[in-house]
Order: structure tokens, then C-alpha cells, then sequence
């Protein structure tokens, strides 16, 4: 198994910076921490746990980008000749792709998100079509290659080594982040990877929201009930996405559409980060979370909403999250469940179960969070 660690995907998240690429520096300067090694860690350690037999053999690259991570654990490994500068690039990924090529690894393991994922397509193309596993550590990932969480992608890989698992072409989404730090979404299949595939645990690719009459007409029905429902001396944070930016509407605010922003007796603050939040709301018992999840992938959270971080999961709690999609979003989430993946699993714990979902006007539907 090669295994690549990408030090700084997902630091963007928290600081509202909606991703990490070309911003990792100004990331750190606004309090970002790294995300990425304690995932791998998470996965490493769950994979040393199943026991899998026979062994699997490591081969990993040096230092932060993957070594580190391999010696925390009880684990072994053998590193590759390369030499990452303290800062890696795109550049240390590709290397690192095509060393692992070269000594015919069976599967490829990353860990850090959509543009990761790129890299190593990229360094793949017209040379192999070895398998490859993301473990998500980015902001949005919205590339279907992601195990949903670490523990799942340390299943898949035991799944792969028993060779229980399917073997299909995953989409490589492509999306245009200094686009979206401007609210405007731009996103393209980028190309397909192959991976191994297990139900349930793979967590698909996003799915757009139609731009049709009748969604629109759902999504503010939705929207309507939602509003109906809010006390109107609370304070709500309000999720990324068109359903909450038809909330938005509704309320005559201006929302951010990618974005987290605070509303609270007919004013906004816009496009705040976890620190914001925090510093902003006193009154933890009258704020609520108001969400839409993603299109097929079904995620509540972890995905392009990190700034609603674990601290402020545990401040509102789960009674206090209130959750509206449409009903042909619905319809399209793989196995009809929502996921979370915070990068907290004592939060995602206290979030399983099953939660209220508004799809229509005074139309509650009850999904179960996993």
C-alpha cells in the first residue's frame, strides 16, 4: 500500500478560507491548524486494530507526508527516496506517485482532498491504473474517491486486501476555489480515477441541485416552514447552499451562498469563519443550526462547512440543528442516510440517530444520521 499525507489539505476549513490551495500560508496566519496528520493517524491506527492478514506492507513518503504519521502508530514502513522541502507542494505528491508506481504498489492511500486528488491523476495519466483510496482531509471534497472517514477507508483497504471489494471509475471533480472565496460555484469532471469500492462506506461524488421550476418551488416551500418554525429572538447560523440561500431570501437578507452566516432579528453577519462564531454568539441556548445536505453525497457536515466546527456542534446540540433538502435531494442520497464527519468522534457519535429533515411545507421526514 502506498500512503501519501498531504500536511496541509483541509487547514483552509475553520478560517472560512473554502480550501486550501494557493492559501495555506495566509490559513496559518488566521490560527488554521494541520488536519491532515491526525486523520492519517485515525486510519492508520483503525487499520492496525483489523489485524489484516497477511500483513500489508507500507511504503510511504518521508517525514509530514506520511513517515510521521507511520511511526505514531505501531506500524511500519518503507519510505521512498525523496526529499520534500518543510512546505510541500504539488509537485512532492506527483514524485511520490510515480516512485509507488515504479515499485508496483497495489494501492494507493491519500489523505487531503479534491486537489489532491487531481495530483495524482495527473501523475497517473497514460502510466497505471492502480487503484487509489482518498481519506478526507479537505474542505469540500467533492470527488467521489473519499472513503466517508477514516475507519471506513481502513475497512476498505481490508476489504480490498481480502479482494471482496469493486472495482470502479471514480470522478475527479475540479472546482475553481478561488471562484468559490468569491461565492460563485464552478466546478467540472476533472476525470476518473480508479478504486476500490465498498457499499456504504465510499462516499460518491456531489450532485448539483437542478435549476428547475419545480425544485425551486420546493426549495422555497421548504424555506417557508423553516421560517414558520424559527423563534424570532434566536440566532441562526446558516449552512452553505441554495435551499438556505432561499431561506435567506425569504428573510430579505443577504447570504452568502458558499458560505457560513450569523442571522439574528433581521441582520446578518456574513461569511464568518469558527473563531467569528464564537465570538460573536453569547447565547448558546437560543442558536440554532440551520443546514441542507450535500447533493448524493447526503454529508451534514464536514464538508464544506467546517467553520460550524466540533466546539460549536457541542454548544448548539443535535436537538437544536434544524435540516431542510428537497425532496428530489433526498431521493438522490446514496442509501437514503446522512452522513457527518466533523473530524470529532465523540460529536459525530452524539449526531447518529435519526434527525428531522424539512422537504416540503409542513412536511417533516425522519433520516437516519450515520
Amino acid at each position: 500500500m502506498g500512503f501519501i499525507v498531504n500536511p496541509i489539505a483541509g487547514m483552509g476549513g475553520k478560517v472560512g478560507l473554502k480550501g486550501t490551495d494557493g492559501v495555506s500560508k495566509k490559513a496559518v496566519t488566521m490560527g488554521a491548524e494541520p488536519i491532515a496528520p491526525a486523520r492519517a493517524v485515525e486510519f492508520l491506527k483503525k487499520l492496525e486494530e483489523l489485524h489484516v492478514k497477511p500483513p500489508i506492507e507500507v511504503l510511504t513518503c518521508p517525514s509530514i507526508m506520511g513517515e510521521a504519521e507511520v511511526k505514531s502508530t505501531g506500524l511500519s514502513a518503507e519510505v521512498l527516496e525523496m526529499h520534500p522541502k518543510s512546505e510541500t507542494t504539488a509537485k512532492d505528491t506527483k514524485s511520490a506517485v510515480k516512485l509507488m508506481l515504479a515499485s508496483k504498489v497495489d494501492l494507493i492511500v491519500f489523505v487531503g482532498g479534491d486537489g489532491t486528488a487531481r495530483d495524482i491523476l495527473d501523475a497517473m495519466k497514460g502510466l497505471s491504473e492502480t487503484p487509489v483510496l482518498g481519506i478526507p482531509s479537505g474542505v469540500k471534497m467533492y470527488s467521489g474517491i473519499f472513503a466517508v472517514n477514516p475507519l471506513d477507508a481502513a475497512e476498505i483497504v481490508e476489504a480490498f486486501a481480502k479482494e471482496t471489494t469493486e472495482m470502479i471509475d471514480f470522478e475527479i471533480i475540479d472546482v475553481d476555489e478561488t471562484a468559490i472565496r468569491s461565492d460563485r460555484f464552478s466546478m467540472r469532471l476533472y476525470g476518473l480515477l480508479k478504486g476500490p469500492f465498498v457499499p456504504m462506506r465510499i462516499q460518491g461524488s456531489k450532485q448539483i441541485s437542478p435549476e428547475t421550476t419545480d425544485e425551486y418551488e420546493n426549495q422555497t416551500a421548504v424555506a417557508r416552514f423553516i421560517i414558520e418554525e424559527m423563534n424570532p429572538k434566536g440566532t441562526y447560523i446558516l449552512g452553505p447552499g441554495t435551499t438556505i440561500k432561499r431561506l435567506a431570501d425569504l428573510l430579505g437578507i443577504e447570504k452568502t451562498l458558499l458560505g457560513i452566516d450569523i442571522y439574528k432579528n433581521g441582520t446578518v453577519i456574513k461569511d464568518v469563519n469558527e473563531k467569528k462564531i464564537l465570538q460573536k454568539i453569547k447565547d448558546w441556548q437560543n442558536t440554532w443550526i440551520v443546514l441542507s445536505p450535500i447533493g448524493r453525497q447526503g454529508m451534514l457536515l464536514g464538508r464544506g462547512n467546517q467553520q460550524i466546527s466540533p466546539e460549536i456542534i457541542k454548544r448548539v446540540g443535535k436537538e437544536k440543528i434544524i435540516v431542510g433538502a428537497t425532496k428530489s435531494k433526498i431521493r438522490g442520497i446514496e442509501g437514503g442516510i446522512l452522513r457527518v464527519d466533523t473530524g470529532d468522534m465523540k460529536v459525530d457519535a452524539s449526531l447518529r440517530g435519526y434527525i428531522k429533515v424539512a422537504t416540503d411545507y409542513r412536511e417533516w421526514r425522519l433520516m437516519r444520521v450515520q
